[in-house]
C-alpha cells in the first residue's frame, strides 16, 4: 500500500467522487430544460427566493438557471482536475492537486451557501438539508486542508561530487 497519500488528498477525491456526478447531472438537467431544471429539488430554493422573494420573471429565471448550471460545471472540471492531477504521484506528493481542490471547495462551498440561504428564507426544509451537508462536507475538507502542515520536498541525497581529474603541475622552462 502506498504511504503518500495525505488525508487531505484521500478527502477531496472521497468528495469528488460524490461532487462530480451529482453536480453534472443537476447542471445537465438545467441545460435540457432550463424551468424545469431550476425548481427540482436542488435548485428550488433559488428559483422559490428569485421568483416569490425579489418578483423576478421567467427571462431572469431562465438566467439565473444558467448561471447555477455553469457554476455547478466549474466546480464539477475542478475536481476532475484535481483527480487528473491526483493520479501522477510526483504531483500527489508534491500538493500540487491542492490548487484545484481549493478552488472547488471555495466555488463549491459559495454556491451551496448562496442556496442554504435562499432555502432558509424561503422555508424549503430539504433543499437546506442538502446544500447545508455538502457545505459542511466542502468546509471540513477546506479545514483539514488548513491544518495539516504543506508537504515538504524530498530531501536531496548526498551524493559525492566526481573527482576532478589530476593536472600535472606545469614548470617553467627558462631557457
Amino acid at each position: 500500500m502506498s504511504t503518500n497519500w495525505r488525508i487531505s488528498s484521500f478527502n477531496g477525491a472521497l468528495l469528488a467522487c460524490y461532487f462530480i456526478p451529482t453536480w453534472a447531472i443537476i447542471a445537465f438537467r438545467i441545460v435540457e430544460a432550463p424551468v424545469r431544471g431550476l425548481f427540482e429539488r436542488p435548485n428550488v430554493s433559488a428559483a422559490f427566493y428569485l421568483g416569490d422573494q425579489l418578483q423576478w420573471g421567467a427571462a431572469g429565471l431562465i438566467r439565473v438557471a444558467w448561471f447555477i448550471a455553469l457554476g455547478r460545471l466549474m466546480v464539477v472540471a475542478f475536481f476532475a482536475l484535481f483527480l487528473v492531477l491526483l493520479c501522477r504521484p510526483k504531483i500527489r506528493i508534491a500538493g500540487g492537486a491542492n490548487e484545484a481542490l481549493s478552488i472547488a471547495l471555495g466555488l463549491g462551498s459559495l454556491i451551496s451557501f448562496a442556496l442554504m440561504l435562499m432555502a432558509s428564507r424561503v422555508g424549503e426544509t430539504e433543499a437546506l438539508r442538502l446544500h447545508a451537508t455538502e457545505l459542511l462536507m466542502m468546509l471540513g475538507t477546506g479545514i483539514i486542508m488548513l491544518v495539516l502542515p504543506p508537504a515538504s520536498a524530498p530531501a536531496a541525497v548526498d551524493v559525492p561530487a566526481e573527482p576532478l581529474p589530476l593536472q600535472e603541475p606545469q614548470l617553467l622552462n627558462n631557457g
